[in-house]
C-alpha cells in the first residue's frame, strides 16, 4: 500500500506503534486502538473517507484458548464490519477478510478449530454483506505464507521459528502450489480493497464470487 500511488491515505488500527509506517506520515496514519469490539464516533469520523479495508487481525489457535480465539477471530471481525458499514452507507465499501486455507462452512469431526471459526466468520461476513447495501465482502484464503522473497518487510517481522526457516525452501521447491508469497498477496488484497466489490469470476472462485482460495490467489498473481 505504501508503494502504490493509487492509494492516497492508509489508516492503520493497531494496539501499538507500527515501525514500517514511520517516515510515511504524509500517507499512513497509525491509530492506536485498544478495544476491537468498540468504534466510537470520533474514530469513525477519522475513517469516513475510507474506500475499503484489509482485515488481517488474527492469532494462532495455539496461542490462546478456544474462547479467546473465537473472540479475536469472529467477534472482532464482525464488530469491525458492522462499524465500517456505517462510514458511508450510500456508496460502496469493500471489506477484505484475510481468512486461510482450511476454513470451511461444512466442518467435520476432524476439522481444526481455526477451520471451523474462520469458516463461521466467512459465513457471518457473507450474510452481513448480503443484507447490508453497499457493503461488499471478499474472504481471501492464503495458504502457506512465504515471506522469503519480500525483503521490504524482513526488518519489520518478528523472528521466525527455526523450523519455519528450514522448511520454507523445501516447501517452495516441492509444494509451491500450496504456498502464498507475501508480495503478490499484498498486491491482490490491496487491489480488492480498492475495488467496488463486484463478485469475482473464475472456476476457482467460490461463494458466488466472494471466497478466494489460494489457487485463485496464485492465478491472479500469475504464479
Amino acid at each position: 500500500m505504501l508503494g502504490m500511488k493509487e492509494i492516497t491515505r492508509i489508516s492503520i488500527l493497531s494496539r501499538r506503534p507500527v515501525p514500517m509506517a514511520s517516515g510515511h506520515e504524509d500517507k499512513a496514519k497509525v491509530i492506536i486502538h485498544k478495544d476491537f469490539k468498540k468504534y466510537d464516533p470520533s474514530l469513525l469520523e477519522e475513517l469516513k473517507d475510507a474506500q475499503g479495508c484489509v482485515w488481517s487481525l488474527g492469532v494462532s489457535q495455539n496461542s490462546v484458548n478456544k474462547t479467546d480465539y473465537y473472540d479475536i477471530t469472529h467477534d472482532y471481525t464482525m464488530a469491525a464490519a458492522e462499524a465500517f458499514s456505517t462510514l458511508h452507507p450510500d456508496s460502496p465499501f469493500t471489506f477484505v477478510y484475510v481468512s486461510g486455507e482450511g476454513a470451511t462452512q461444512k466442518p467435520g469431526m476432524f476439522t481444526p478449530l481455526f477451520g471451523k471459526v474462520k469458516g463461521e466468520t466467512e459465513t457471518s461476513l457473507l450474510d452481513f454483506g448480503n443484507k447490508t447495501p453497499n457493503f461488499n465482502v471478499y474472504n481471501v484464503r492464503p495458504g502457506g505464507v512465504d515471506w522469503t522473497k519480500h525483503p521490504e518487510i524482513h526488518d519489520y517481522m518478528p523472528q521466525q521459528a527455526f523450523y519455519k526457516r528450514m522448511l520454507m525452501p523445501g516447501l517452495n521447491a516441492l509444494a509451491s502450489g500450496i504456498m502464498t508469497p507475501t508480495q503478490p498477496l499484498g498486491k491482490i488484497l490491496t487491489q480488492l480493497a480498492m475495488s467496488k466489490g463486484a463478485p469475482l469470476k473464475g472456476t476457482d472462485i467460490l461463494a458466488e464470487g466472494r471466497i478466494v482460495p489460494n489457487v485463485a490467489i496464485r492465478r491472479m498473481a500469475g504464479l
